[in-house]
């Protein structure tokens, strides 16, 4: 028995180990590759980040100090790219959003989106307000206090209690389908990652997924394209302005 807790004990502290010794490693890392942008070293900067993003996984803030260092070397491809990273991870990041505009101003596609319904846009502005932890917790915290209300209103001998539990248990109802929603539609983002970005500085749209096919239109290196669909080394792409082609696999890096 007394062994069994000795060996139980010394395999939480060798976790507890491991784990501060990673957060260690993180910060010294982290610390390096700051320096490097701080003296103008940009590309030293972006080899930092990128190698902890292979060690220590996917980060918002990670892919926004990387969107930067390319950006202060003119390589707006990259930049576009890990801003755009940081934004499907944390959309109501405001910087990465402000850099990335200012990104796309380098580039040579300046495409005319299709317009959409105001109201479409206004609810993408709304859901863009936060990441999908933030409206998971929110619907959540929502669900308790729809609890609550439905307490107040059951149980309250009080008309006025009553009418309160009923009205603001439509408010939290609400809340619930909203937050769920938006939590729902950034982790498809997240998981389907169908959007990315051109790499190659000049390359044609092809009609079919070969070289013989019709040439379409051109785009530039930094143009976003959405994934249609895939076929051997080809993919199906669609810009903003809602011409479709094809495109080879090896002309863009999935966002």
């Amino acid at each position: 028995m007394y062994t069994k807790i000795n060996i139980k004990k010394f395999f939480i502290l060798f976790l507890i180990q491991l784990f501060v010794c990673s957060l260690w490693a993180q910060e010294t890392d982290l610390q390096a590759a700051a320096d490097a942008y701080s003296k103008g070293e940009y590309a030293k900067s972006a080899e930092l980040y990128e190698s902890i993003l292979k060690t220590h996984g996917e980060s918002a803030k990670i892919y926004y100090n990387i969107g930067n260092s390319y950006y202060k070397i003119n390589k707006f491809a990259p930049a576009i790219l890990n801003y755009e990273r940081a934004l499907l991870l944390d959309p109501s990041d405001k910087d990465a959003r402000f850099n990335l505009e200012l990104a796309k101003l380098q580039t040579v596609d300046k495409i005319e989106p299709i317009e959409h319904f105001f109201i479409t846009e206004w609810i993408q502005s709304l859901q863009n307000i936060f990441g999908t932890d933030t409206w998971s917790k929110t619907g959540i915290g929502s669900f308790i206090l729809l609890i609550c209300s439905l307490v107040l209103f059951f149980f309250s001998r009080k008309l006025m209690l009553k009418k309160l539990g009923f009205y603001t248990g439509i408010v939290w109802l609400i809340f619930i389908i909203v937050s769920n929603y938006f939590a729902y539609n950034q982790k498809q983002k997240l998981l389907e990652r169908n959007t990315a970005i051109v790499f190659t500085p000049t390359v044609t749209i092809k009609s079919s997924p070969d070289n013989s096919g019709n040439d379409l239109f051109i785009l530039h290196e930094g143009a976003k394209v959405l994934i249609k669909s895939k076929l051997g080394d080809w993919s199906e792409i669609q810009i903003a302005d809602g011409n479709v082609g094809w495109i080879s696999n090896k002309d863009i890096e999935v966002i």
